[in-house]
């Protein structure tokens, strides 16, 4: 689920990110609804996304990774859009002068100076991925999985369970 999740994320937030760093209108229409959309509790989404997603049929494993993705494509999306945007004028003005296309500076200039970006990204998305995929046992019907093992100790009060588990 945290894997099927970071993936999703990783998907989803590096499109985000390209479509933020290429049209400026798009950012100003979206990123205010990026940034409220991660300040719901994710307790409380998840019970709501987990019966909609169970309304079409989706169940299992899916919606528990959809839940993992949508915290974690946001730290995704930031900091590419963040990375992509690193580079200087000077060496914009540099591709422009070598008359490369916008693919062509995407291609050899921005992707390259974002990489240190997105891989930090991916360390706080990882982590926001796992925490995702935790609540997602939790706060669902799920009868495997740490979520459910943390749950079913803490009701017990068996606490060096909950700390092995963490």
């Amino acid at each position: 689920e945290t894997l099927l999740g970071l993936a999703l994320a990783v998907l989803v937030g590096l499109g985000l990110a390209v479509l933020l760093v290429a049209s400026r209108s798009f950012e100003r229409a979206t990123l205010p609804w990026l940034v409220a959309s991660q300040t719901v509790p994710i307790v409380a989404i998840a019970p709501m996304l987990a019966v909609l997603l169970g309304q079409y049929g989706v169940q299992g494993f899916l919606p528990k990774a959809i839940i993992a993705a949508f915290i974690a494509f946001f730290p995704i999306a930031v900091g590419m859009s963040r990375g992509l945007r690193s580079p200087d004028a000077l060496q914009l003005d540099l591709m422009h002068t070598y008359s490369a296309s916008s693919a062509q500076t995407f291609r050899l200039l921005r992707f390259p100076a974002s990489l240190p970006y997105l891989f930090t990204a991916l360390k706080v998305a990882a982590t926001a991925a796992l925490v995702g995929s935790i609540v997602a046992e939790i706060s669902t019907i799920s009868f495997s999985g740490l979520g459910k093992m943390l749950a079913e100790n803490s009701r017990a009060s068996d606490t060096i369970a909950l700390w092995v588990i963490m």
